[in-house]
């Protein structure tokens, strides 16, 4: 095992990362893209009929630096070892059901539904060197992104949910290792969410 740090908005450590994970190891199987932040904010704020607010650039470019360019950073240089290696391998994103829009989270959603278009993107470009991708769009899962969350917030999210409980990551997890066990899925997105659609 290694476990090393990695800050997703930075080439060169993206660059370390693989370079390390390759010399360990001596190949690159499977890249996991799971790293992501949540800046919530409405696009305009209205009260009383008085705009009294709007996501903030920085809101916005916080997400997407994170959720989608250190995506397509971490894909690129996984993409690349895996091509140089000759083994094939799999890239997975982790997209979420937010992808197809939730109210108050316009970076977040933009950059799911760009991580989710990125996969079908990919399998028709990596798959001539055996690379197959695919990406996984959790619903609300008991995360450290929901820790802040009070109960009555957590009962409301799940409460539209079939059922009617929070996903738990190993549930994601697995979802994962059929991505990565399916040598004939390449480019689609599962949905892991209990049967919500936002």
């Amino acid at each position: 095992m290694l476990g090393l740090p990695l800050e997703v908005r930075d080439e060169a450590s993206i660059r370390h990362m693989a370079d390390a994970a390759q010399d360990s190891f001596g190949r690159l199987d499977v890249l996991v893209n799971n790293a992501g932040i949540t800046k919530d904010a409405l696009l305009v704020k209205v009260k009383d009929g008085a705009v009294v607010g709007k996501m903030s650039l920085a809101q916005w470019q916080s997400v997407i630096d994170v959720d989608l360019t250190g995506v397509f950073l971490c894909a690129r240089e996984g993409a690349e070892r895996m091509i140089k290696l000759g083994n094939g391998g799999t890239i997975i994103n982790i997209s979420s059901i937010s992808r197809a829009g939730n109210h108050g989270q316009t970076n977040y959603s933009a950059a799911k539904a760009g991580v989710a278009a990125m996969a079908v993107v990919w399998a028709k470009e990596l798959a001539r060197y055996g690379i197959r991708t695919g990406s996984i769009a959790p619903g609300f899962t008991r995360t450290d992104i929901l820790s802040g969350m009070t109960p009555e917030t957590l009962e409301r999210v799940t409460a539209p949910v079939p059922l009617k409980r929070l996903g738990l990551p190993e549930e994601v997890a697995h979802a994962a290792v059929f991505i990565a066990e399916n040598d004939f899925f390449t480019g689609r997105c599962l949905d892991v969410d209990g049967g919500l659609r936002l």
